[in-house]
């Protein structure tokens, strides 16, 4: 049953109305008094929550009622709705326990998928019937097959995405870099109703502020100078699918307040055509960066913050699950044996040990980095530790004062940061365009690092 609660009679048949033709059994009450005892008569899987009850339109009355349904309900998902909705109130609904916040007037299809994915998300995961699955059993279950691991950190995220695969939730995913944010993010649509349509990635990252716009919605051929052509967006490309944004930490502000208009009322604008065009799209993003602390430091919006974790998954690095690593060494020679034509490359036990105990801080994708320069300086078929070394795998920089202990685990992220850009630079003697590609990030996210633990570019380091 689904509990409507609004104040204005013409809104709760409307309501009611949309939900019993989507198959939905619903309640309705008029105020506070009435939604608080259908609360306590019957448990709801959904409320619908106006929040507005007087003459005001802060939205205090409705926020106070959120609470003690909370109280009631914890586990209850409840969708704000209002005519008056303001940011601030959605940030402040999202505090006290909203799943979502739409404003009237709705769009019917845009509110039903919203309600279907809080309902889903509410119910009970894969693990509810016993033990949490195993890898085996969830590759089973889910195609995962590009994703190599069995530690239960991994597990843990993996079942996630099996999870809410089938929902529309947004979805955030932090991981430092070279965690494989991005394989999660492809896992996430291919395990969705959206798998046939398009999955587009975009590197926020390395778009200005001023062609952000042109880049995410497009334009019309005249609408700014140099503009002789028409230009899909990104956005029309995914609308069906998926987007995938990724580096949403680097993100600039003025460009934050355009995307959570976008994401907000699945509408945008071409550049240079004023007729609003309706968006149906999975959103992802993805950082490095712990987006929380941006929002305190006040460079990041916490609406949009609000907007884009409905779910979060936290990809652990490498480090945390050195137990992997044997696993994905084997799993990238399974693919060099075929790009080198070298069928007999295997990597020996001492090699394997070695490399478990480095901090590999550029995570999965320097180790496949070492994997794959080991390959090419090797003269033989097995590699040991001797060829990882050779390959500029070699001890580690010191970042610390002279004679203090660079010992992996006495670093701090940074430190393990610029560590890896500073190899990375100095490996393709000061290529910056290379080494932005192996580290995977844009050529404005490496400068701000270099420039962040003050390396210079100039010349290599």
């Amino acid at each position: 049953m689904i509990l409507i609660v609004d104040d204005d009679l013409a809104v709760r048949t409307s309501l009611g109305l949309l939900l019993k033709q989507a198959g939905y059994a619903t309640r309705a009450a008029d105020g506070p008094a009435g939604a608080l005892a259908a609360v306590r008569a019957e448990t709801p899987a959904l409320v619908l929550l106006d929040m507005n009850f007087s003459r005001a339109t802060t939205g205090d009355d409705g926020l106070a009622l959120l609470r003690e349904i909370k109280q009631l309900a914890p586990l209850v998902p409840v969708v704000l709705i209002t005519g008056w909705g303001s940011i601030a109130l959605a940030v402040a609904g999202m505090k006290a326990g909203a799943a979502e916040f739409v404003t009237k007037p709705w769009h019917n299809d845009a509110l039903l998928q919203t309600i279907g994915t809080a309902l889903a998300l509410r119910g009970p995961g894969p693990a509810a019937a016993g033990a949490p699955p195993g890898r085996r059993a969830l590759d089973k279950q889910f195609q995962l097959a590009d994703i190599v691991g069995e530690d239960e950190r991994l597990l843990a995220v993996l079942r996630q995405v099996g999870q809410v695969a089938a929902t529309d939730a947004a979805v955030l995913i932090e991981g430092e870099s070279g965690t494989g944010k991005e394989l999660i993010a492809e896992a996430l649509h291919h395990n969705s109703r959206r798998r046939g349509q398009p999955f587009v990635k975009v590197n926020l990252g390395g778009i200005s502020s001023s062609l952000f716009e042109s880049e995410l919605f497009g334009h019309r051929r005249g609408a700014f100078t140099d503009a002789k052509a028409d230009r899909v967006g990104r956005f029309e490309l995914a609308n069906g699918g998926t987007i995938f944004l990724d580096e949403i930490g680097e993100l600039e502000l003025a460009s934050q307040v355009k995307l959570l208009r976008v994401l907000q009322d699945r509408t945008y604008e071409v550049l240079g055509d004023s007729k609003p065009r309706r968006l149906d799209l999975r959103v992802v993003a993805a950082t490095n960066k712990n987006l929380a602390e941006l929002v305190a430091q006040g460079r990041f919006r916490e609406d949009l913050f609000y907007r884009l974790n409905l779910i979060t998954l936290h990809l652990p690095a490498l480090r945390e699950r050195p137990h992997d690593v044997p696993l994905l060494v084997r799993h990238f020679l399974a693919q060099l044996r075929a790009t080198y034509q070298r069928p007999g490359l295997r990597v020996g036990a001492p090699a394997l040990h070695w490399l478990q105990a480095q901090p590999l801080p550029g995570n999965i994708r320097e180790l496949k980095n070492l994997v794959e320069r080991a390959v090419l300086i090797s003269g033989h078929d097995e590699l040991t530790p001797a060829d990882f070394q050779q390959s500029g795998a070699g001890a580690p920089v010191p970042l610390v004062a002279p004679g203090a202990p660079a010992v992996p685990g006495t670093l701090t992220l940074d430190q393990l940061e610029a560590q890896a850009i500073r190899q990375s630079v100095a490996q393709h003697q000061g290529n910056l365009s290379r080494v932005a590609r192996a580290l995977g990030l844009s050529r404005g996210a490496l400068y701000r690092r270099l420039d962040k633990y003050g390396i210079p570019y100039d010349e290599p380091v």
